[in-house]
This record gives C-alpha cells, sequence and structure tokens, in this order.
C-alpha cells in the first residue's frame, strides 16, 4: 500500500474536497490511480472516490492532463482569480442614483415631504 509520503499530491490528507477534486486534474493515470488506491484505503470519501473513477475513466477514454503543478499554491484556484479584469472607468456600471422621493421597494423609507390625505 503507498505511504502518504510517496503520494503525488503532497499533504494529500489535508486538502478539502474542492481543492483536491481540482487538483486530480493535473495528475496523470498512474499518479490518479496511486491516489485513489489511497483514498479507498483509508478516508474512502465517496465524492472523492467518485470523481477520481470518473477522471480516470476520461483518462483512458483520451483526456489529457491539465498540466501545471498539482503541488502548486493557487493550483486550485480558477484562473480567473490570478487576474481578472482591471477596473476602470470605461467598464464600471452606471452611477446609482436613488428616486428623489425615497426608494420605492423600502416601506420604511418617507416617500415624500407633502400629505395626501383626503378630506373627508
Amino acid at each position: 500500500m503507498t505511504e502518504r509520503d510517496d503520494l503525488p499530491l503532497p499533504d494529500y490528507d489535508h486538502l478539502p474536497v474542492g481543492s483536491l477534486i481540482s487538483r486530480i486534474r493535473t495528475l496523470d493515470r498512474g499518479g490518479l490511480q496511486t491516489l485513489l488506491d489511497y483514498e479507498q484505503g483509508h478516508a474512502n470519501r465517496v465524492q472523492v472516490v467518485s470523481a477520481m473513477q470518473n477522471r480516470l475513466k476520461g483518462l483512458q477514454e483520451g483526456a489529457q492532463p491539465s498540466g501545471g503543478d498539482p503541488a502548486a499554491v493557487g493550483a486550485d484556484a480558477p484562473p480567473s482569480a490570478a487576474g481578472g479584469s482591471p477596473v476602470s472607468a470605461a467598464t464600471t456600471g452606471p452611477p446609482v442614483n436613488p428616486p428623489s422621493h425615497g426608494d420605492p421597494t423600502n416601506p420604511g423609507q418617507p416617500r415624500g415631504s407633502g400629505s395626501h390625505k383626503k378630506s373627508g
């Protein structure tokens, strides 16, 4: 049985499930099979085992590892989190100007200064 120190993902036992599922996409068939065997022999988490089996099936059908270093800091972060679009005057939304009589969606806010009572 594979020892924790021999796993292709360092600190495997402490990775959150979401991070782990993201990082397995960088592994080849051998590395993924090693992790799957380890997972089944230890925590045997249904979600993790299922994700690994699905990914292994994809690799067997011709999918390729996504590349990159699965041990790198931020390896599980989505690509847009690394940079994203800069904010500028050209990319901001229009200014928000509430109506002068108050916000009609907020019943606790005053709606006007005049009284519109009917005299009876």
